[in-house]
């Protein structure tokens, strides 16, 4: 996968990382935060989502989303570990997104995820927005 790595950091740029890997491997990747640079603004712990951008040393506040909430997953592409991000998603559900891909050649609409067992119309809702075909 590949994440922009912008902010205070040594080398910012475009990384390409194993699928799977953290924000904090990201940050190593682009040799780490300046000096008196705070990591406190984003959770290393987090996984990497494909595509997104990652910055570093950015004032916290209501301001500052987080990449997790705003980064749009394909749903033809992303993983189950990926997949757990989205609201009211947990691991089940992520592999019967996953099994639903496989079986059915891939998502032809964000609406098909509708057929999915265990998405109803609230959670549909919920984590339309934050997927694409």
């Amino acid at each position: 996968m590949t994440v922009h790595i912008t902010g205070k950091v040594r080398k910012p740029g475009l990384y390409t990382l194993a699928m799977g890997a953290r924000v904090a491997d990201a940050v190593t990747a682009a040799g780490g935060p300046l000096r008196g640079t705070a990591t406190s603004s984003v959770n290393l712990a987090r996984r990497l989502v494909d595509g997104e951008q990652i910055v570093i040393g950015a004032p916290s506040g209501p301001t500052q989303a987080d990449p997790a909430t705003t980064t749009t997953l394909d749903l033809n592409s992303a993983t189950p570990d990926q997949l757990e991000q989205l609201p009211g998603v947990g691991e089940v559900l992520a592999a019967r997104i996953a099994d639903f891909r496989t079986t059915h050649g891939g998502f032809t609409s964000i609406d098909q995820l509708r057929e999915v067992s265990g998405i109803g119309a609230k959670k549909y809702e919920e984590i339309k927005g934050k997927v694409r075909v």
